[in-house]
């Protein structure tokens, strides 16, 4: 069974999820808030990959919305799971709940995926960017965690500062 996937041009599917703190928050305030949107979907908080992919997204927020862009991660986790993921890491950007992955269904980034060379049903690591009329201009499914958030930023024109050597 193939999940559909978004593609650019669409209008992308509107939804309300809650945050970290168990308030709701919908695309439509998203893009009421920024302009354009990025929505990245990762599987789980709390693992290498996607803190790695979340963490470069809050080292990218500030160029990010210099350029008109805000930031929404989702994950199936549950609002407290988030909260301690965020404390953890100091996010600042809002992190949704999609326990039922009602929304990453709709968004094709729930289904079939391989993993180790097995085929099994997962969340699909995507990233999305909505414009302020809500169309897609990006739709990108089994992106890699690093490295993602330089490689997207090219993409939209925005300058990061170059990281810190460590």
């Amino acid at each position: 069974m193939t999940t559909p996937r978004l593609e650019v041009g669409q209008t992308a599917p509107d939804f309300t999820l809650p945050d970290a703190d168990g308030n709701p928050t919908s695309l439509q305030d998203l893009l009421t808030a920024h302009g354009r949107v990025v929505v990245y979907v990762y599987p789980a908080a709390m693992t290498p990959g996607c803190t790695t992919e979340t963490v470069d997204f809050e080292g990218a927020l500030q160029e990010l919305r210099e350029a008109g862009i805000g930031v929404v991660g989702v994950s199936p986790d549950a609002p407290e799971k988030l909260q301690r993921f965020r404390d953890k890491h100091g996010i600042t950007f809002p992190l949704l709940s999609d326990p039922d992955k009602t929304m990453l269904t709709e968004w094709g980034a729930f289904g079939e995926k391989k993993n180790y060379g097995k085929t099994v049903m997962g969340v699909i690591r995507s990233t999305f960017v909505v414009e302020s009329d809500g169309t897609l201009s990006l739709a990108r499914y089994n992106v890699r965690a690093k490295g993602h958030v330089a490689m997207l930023s090219k993409l939209l024109g925005v300058d990061l500062p170059e990281p810190a050597e460590g």
